[in-house]
């Protein structure tokens, strides 16, 4: 049943799938799961997983059926194109949105359709996921801009770079914001200089989208994004899709990077004639109930509020902040001022001294029922910076991983909120931290070398006793 409530930020955390599940403790108990993982994959909205559940009923093929349903479901996937435009504030005249796997299949596509040139550079930063930077590395010569000792970009080398190769510059890719400090990027600012040097600018939104509104502008906005990916696993649609948006111009000249069926007008043995868009862009069946389940998410966003979410999330990191700083032998990196929260989202990375992260992570999951990351977050170079290891070190890392060694692997414990979180998520974590870094956890735990991770000693609880594909439609 779909809810008669309007959606608030108030009522969001009733409307969470799973909110109420309780998990397995080492000391036989069960509690409430804690959730602080939303920067890797956010948990399902009620009302995305009632639409999805509703339009199941009406699956079928797209743009290629007359029968009913292709009709409804041809509708449905069309429109969640307008209700994804519409969030990041493009133009149907100017912009497309193309749907993919994810925002990383989204970014490579990107880096495969820019018509490039001998000499081209890419500019991106250190800060970069690995899907914003190893995509451009295979297309173009790729400069990595700065970032200073706390992680922030340095903009100061940006300029260099836009000096040093000026007339070269084909792309200025940036992470909205950071996956590991939460800095927030002055994209706006960024995208001027990006202009002004002739080049373009990509945002990588994943880790924005969810937590601030974004706005592509006009084009003869100097401050306007040229290309967007978002992710909808990370806005409380985890049904796996991504959506990459960006001028149609670009997208009409040129041979699409995938081909096959949907992406033609016509084929003869001699000629093809490509269909328009985003129809070109988007090879062989698509994943239509994602489609249907980001536009939906996106829908329950501007329901509540993009301000209303930022604002709550603000308030939220700050009291996380304020109590962490009084926390022994907890390090925060990037910024830990509870006072500058406007220019971060809710994700803190930290590590325990003396501790691995690894270690720290199992501690909270077996002791406590806290999901929280551990490792280097898929940004090894920023990590590293930020870590202060130097290159010797890092190659010696580097042969221990080659051996099938990640026993010394470095890495942060990251905990990441959401719009549904609230201060009771936040104290849980406070106070098992106080009670791991004053040494008063129960469980003994040994480390698997393969995988770095670490594993309470006698605890293994059956996961098939809580879900299993075989029993009861998936509960087991």
């Amino acid at each position: 049943m779909f809810s008669a409530h309007t959606l608030t930020i108030d009522n969001v955390r009733d409307q969470i799938v799973g909110i109420e599940a309780q998990v397995p403790l080492l000391d036989g108990s069960h509690r409430q799961y804690v959730y602080l993982d939303n920067s890797a994959s956010t948990p399902v909205l009620r009302p995305v997983f009632d639409t999805v559940n509703a339009f199941m009923i009406w699956y079928s093929s797209v743009h290629r059926g007359t029968g009913f349903k292709s009709q409804i479901a041809t509708r449905a996937y069309d429109d969640a194109h307008r209700v994804v435009l519409d969030f990041v504030g493009g133009d149907p005249a100017v912009h497309t949105v193309i749907f993919g796997k994810n925002s990383t299949e989204a970014l490579n596509k990107l880096a495969r359709r820019l018509p490039w040139h001998v000499g081209d550079v890419v500019l991106t930063t250190l800060m970069e996921h690995h899907s914003n930077d190893l995509p451009w590395r295979m297309m173009a010569h790729t400069e990595h801009v700065a970032v200073d000792n706390t992680g922030r970009l340095d903009e100061a080398h940006l300029d260099h770079l836009l000096q040093r190769y000026a007339g070269r510059v084909r792309l200025l890719a940036v992470t909205g914001a950071s996956n590991v400090t939460g800095y927030v990027n002055p994209v706006r600012r960024l995208a001027e200089r990006a202009h002004a040097a002739g080049a373009e600018i990509l945002v990588d939104a994943a880790q924005l989208a969810p937590h601030r509104a974004v706005d592509m502008g006009t084009p003869d906005d100097p401050g306007h994004i040229d290309y967007l990916v978002i992710s909808a696993h990370k806005m409380y649609a985890p049904y796996g899709t991504g959506a990459l948006v960006g001028p149609r111009a670009t997208f009409l000249q040129g041979t699409p990077d995938l081909v096959g069926g949907g992406t033609v007008d016509i084929v003869t043995l001699d000629q093809v004639q490509w269909a328009g868009l985003p129809d070109r862009e988007e090879a062989g069946s698509p994943n239509v109930v994602g489609a249907v389940a980001l536009a939906r998410a996106v829908l329950c966003l501007q329901e509540i509020g993009m301000e209303a979410v930022s604002e709550h999330e603000a308030r939220l990191t700050a009291y996380l902040l304020r109590r962490m700083a009084v926390l022994d032998r907890v390090h925060i990196y990037g910024s830990a001022d509870p006072d500058a929260t406007a220019e971060r989202v809710g994700v803190v990375s930290f590590n325990v001294e003396g501790m691995n992260h690894f270690l720290v992570a199992a501690i909270l999951s077996a002791e406590a029922g806290i999901g929280v990351r551990s490792g280097c977050f898929c940004a090894h170079p920023y990590m590293l910076h930020l870590l202060g290891i130097d290159p010797a070190a890092a190659e010696a890392h580097s042969q221990e991983i080659a051996r099938g060694d990640r026993s010394h692997l470095p890495g942060m414990v990251r905990a990441s909120l959401g719009c549904y979180s609230n201060e009771a998520d936040a104290d849980c974590l406070i106070s098992v931290l106080g009670k791991i870094t004053r040494g008063e956890y129960a469980g003994h735990y040994v480390q698997d070398p393969e995988h770095g991770t670490y594993w309470p000693v006698d605890f293994a609880p059956d996961p098939s006793a809580y879900f299993s594909m075989r029993a009861n439609g998936g509960l087991g």
